[in-house]
């Protein structure tokens, strides 16, 4: 019968999250030598290479499989103790989700603030349709995502939908679109698209022009930051409702038929954990109250 010893699980589990073996050694209060062994072991004993020694180190299938079996030992073995010791030992449980910056600048925050005191978040950034491939691989317990199929060894919810529109600054819409959204003006204008996996600009001109249109762009990694390049003109973008008003002076709709619902869910270990409980909760009572 294999055996896994549960330090050898913390290394593989500490030098994924902290990307290199010298920091998972520092987090362990060991040497990198002693992580290396731990996981080389692990690697033996499993028969399976569990991780790429890259920068940072990042698990294999196999060794995605074993870190979400360690992160829940040490999610159940850290509720157990400090429900031993006590809420009021002062001893914190960490959550770890991955989110969307979408969801992260608008409604998230505010529902983890309110489920008080007690949680430590370890949050992820990551696009709604990749926020998956980080629970799947076991380094976070708990993601909004895009995908409603189920990962594995994992609960699925609807939380709603989040609402964007195509929407310019004023000045930019009078010298792009002078005569209204068409898909010859939507081919030269340029777009603001928050990274080269953002892929909601070119689903809404799909849907507009029937073709696909490969317009200048402007890429721009932040939420408050792309809305931002979006006011000052250059260029047009996709921007959620939940971050502006239908009063905001400083953009326009470029087209009234043009809202596309990204839907959201919530995913996260099966795991009987009070605590994972309790975010997902929280998550979802702030969910019905911000999305549609």
């Amino acid at each position: 019968m294999m055996e896994l010893a549960l330090e050898r699980l913390e290394a593989l589990a500490a030098a994924v999250s902290e990307g290199t073996f010298e920091a998972a050694s520092r987090k362990l209060h060991v040497t990198p030598s002693a992580i290396s062994q731990r996981v080389k072991a692990l690697e033996v004993t499993t028969g399976r290479v569990l991780l790429v020694r890259a920068k940072p180190v990042r698990p294999t299938v196999s060794g995605a499989a074993l870190l979400r079996a360690a992160r829940q030992i040490e999610a159940v073995t850290s509720e157990a103790l400090r429900e031993l010791r006590g809420s009021s030992s002062g001893d914190a449980t960490v959550i770890s989700l991955a989110v969307n910056a979408d969801s992260l600048s608008t409604w998230l925050l505010p529902a983890l603030a309110a489920a008080g005191a007690g949680y430590i978040f370890d949050l992820r950034r990551e696009d709604q349709e990749r926020t998956t491939v980080l629970l799947r691989e076991g380094v976070v317990m708990a993601a909004v995502t895009a995908s409603a199929s189920a990962v594995p060894g994992c609960t699925v919810t609807s939380l709603g939908r989040m609402r964007y529109r195509p929407r310019a600054s004023a000045d930019f819409a009078a010298r792009w679109f002078p005569n209204g959204a068409s898909a010859s003006n939507f081919a030269q204008a340029p777009v603001v698209v928050y990274d080269r996996e953002d892929r909601l600009q070119d689903t809404y001109l799909r849907r507009r022009s029937r073709r696909r249109l490969d317009p200048p762009r402007h890429y721009v990694p932040g939420s408050e930051a792309f809305i931002e390049a979006v006011r000052l003109g250059l260029g047009w973008g996709m921007v959620p409702d939940l971050q502006t008003s239908p009063h905001d002076a400083a953009l326009v709709e470029l087209d009234a038929g043009g809202a596309t619902d990204v839907k959201l869910y919530w995913q996260q270990w099966r795991l009987l954990s009070a605590a994972l409980e309790h975010i997902a909760k929280t998550v979802r009572d702030a969910a019905v109250k911000a999305l549609r």
